[in-house]
């Protein structure tokens, strides 16, 4: 059992090094990407609840 653990430590000691990370810049532009999508995403969903709060006004 602690073989394994050994092993299984060692492998992913392996694998992050060979992770390419991404640059202060290239995070920062990924960042406001995902901030700007969430807020279209927001907005859509508002409008589409407004728009079947009115239908369902309507109807009842």
């Amino acid at each position: 059992m602690k073989e394994k653990i050994k092993n299984y430590v060692n492998d992913v000691v392996k694998e992050m090094k060979k992770v390419t990370w991404p640059t202060q810049e290239e995070l920062k532009e990924s960042t406001w990407i995902v901030i700007a999508t969430c807020l279209v995403f927001a907005v859509f969903t508002y409008i589409i609840d407004m728009g079947i709060t009115q239908v369902f006004k309507g109807i009842f």
